[in-house]
């Protein structure tokens, strides 16, 4: 006869003292939490019969859980749950940003003219306040300074180009000869460049022309279409500039009515702190860009460089496009030096160049923009790339200021919202209010 079924008797046996043990624990503990409940002790179970030595051994089912199931939310762990709920308001955030860049690409030239409209009303704002206060009215402060100032753009864009016009035919002239130049010194180099291999280049890029002529005609054609949106803009920023210049502070509180209440305070506060940012940049932007045209344009004049004050006043335009804008005008003085007056005058051009944009970095920018507009030049350089991308030369230019501006009403805001949690723990709670008036005998008629 088998020994199986005696030895499952006695393990059941084992397990249910093992159960009495953990019972009268149990019951211990509950009587030291709990000093005035009765101490109850667990009887001690019947011993189980022996099972027969026939019977065969009985099936054991779980017991039922007891208690509800815990909230599903409380068996995510705490990490995943966090990672999730930042998860979908980033995802939230950048769905309000992919629809927001839709909308102002689709009235692109819209968003572009008043965006330049509110950097030429910060550069020009100062002067219409300071004839305002002279006694001068208003509307013809605002008339006189917008006009002054787009006759001063308009006559720099004529004075480039009559310069371009009067010398292109000097300056073509020398690009050949610093080309037959640059072609003798290959054949005298140490390259052992042959006079076969740079007739084969000229050929290649001869066939590339001719193979793009149709791809450069649609260029051309487009160029009509350019020009008729640039004067649309021009316009949209002249018309933009005047009513900022003349009923800019009706314009913002009109704006502030469309913010909600409970935010109103703190949109209010950093709007004049934005302001001040963008007018800081733009007028540090203006001389900083000045000066590096002045003394760019007097080094390259005295170098005898063709056409010294028109690529001043192209370095002049670049340098609002910061960091890129100072290598781009740069290279392009460096060229037109190279190809004209030969490599002695373009390796001073290019030591010119560098020395000014040092005393630029170090020197101007730090002292004339200071703390107010100071961002990384990482920041730069990752804002001005992303503008290019998005909208070209114009979305380099905005770029950097929409950052400064963005920092400041960022920082202010952050700091509003911890003055006014502090102002919240300093008060007083609601019902201790109350109990103060009932107390007051002036609150009890």
């Amino acid at each position: 006869m088998s020994r199986v079924p005696g030895w499952l008797g006695k393990l059941g046996a084992g397990l249910t003292e093992m159960g009495e043990r953990l019972d009268e624990r149990r019951a211990e503990v509950e009587q030291e939490n709990d000093p005035d409940a009765p101490l109850t002790v667990p009887e001690p179970a019947a011993p189980a019969p022996e099972p027969a030595a026939d019977t065969p051994p009985p099936v054991r089912t779980p017991a039922p859980r007891s208690g509800p199931r815990p909230d599903p939310a409380e068996a995510v762990p705490w990490g995943v749950r966090v990672a999730a709920e930042a998860g979908w308001r980033l995802l939230v955030l950048a769905g309000t940003v992919w629809i927001l860049m839709k909308v102002i690409s689709s009235v692109q030239l819209v968003v572009f003219a008043f965006v330049i409209a509110l950097l030429v009303t910060a550069l020009l704002q100062p002067t219409v306040a300071r004839l305002t206060r002279r006694g001068v009215p208003r509307g013809i402060a605002t008339a006189l300074t917008a006009i002054s100032g787009f006759v001063v753009i308009g006559l720099m864009g004529w004075f480039v180009t009559w310069q371009v016009m009067e010398n292109i035919d000097t300056l073509s002239n020398q690009i050949q000869s610093g080309i037959d130049d640059l072609r003798n010194w290959l054949l005298k180099s140490p390259f052992h460049v042959t006079d076969k291999q740079i007739n084969q280049i000229a050929k290649n890029l001869r066939e590339a022309i001719g193979a793009n002529a149709d791809q450069i005609t649609s260029a051309g054609l487009e160029g009509v279409q350019v020009i008729v949106e640039t004067l649309t803009g021009i316009l949209l920023v002249f018309f933009s500039t005047l009513f900022l210049l003349y009923d800019g502070k009706r314009i913002w509180e009109w704006f502030l009515k469309l913010v909600p209440s409970a935010a109103r305070p703190g949109v209010a506060g950093a709007g004049p702190r934005a302001w001040r940012t963008l007018t800081a940049y733009v007028r540090g932007t203006v001389l900083v860009a000045l000066i590096d045209a002045t003394f760019i344009g007097i080094g390259i004049y005295f170098l005898n460089v063709p056409m010294a004050v028109p690529l001043a006043v192209f370095i002049f335009l670049f340098s609002f496009i910061p960091l890129v804008g100072a290598v781009a005008s740069g290279a392009l003085a460096v060229i037109v030096a190279l190809v004209t007056q030969g490599v002695f005058t373009a390796v001073m051009t290019l030591v010119v160049v560098l020395a000014v944009q040092q005393i630029e970095g170090h020197v101007l920018q730090p002292f004339i923009l200071g703390r107010a507009v100071r961002v990384h030049p990482l920041a730069v350089v990752l804002t001005v790339a992303a503008g290019g991308m998005v909208a070209g030369i114009g979305g380099a230019v905005v770029a950097v200021p929409l950052v400064a501006v963005t920092n400041t009403v960022v920082g202010y805001l952050r700091q509003y919202s911890e003055e006014l949690q502090q102002q919240k723990a300093a008060a007083p709670p609601a019902d201790d209010i109350v109990e103060q008036n009932a107390e007051d005998p002036a609150h009890q008629g």
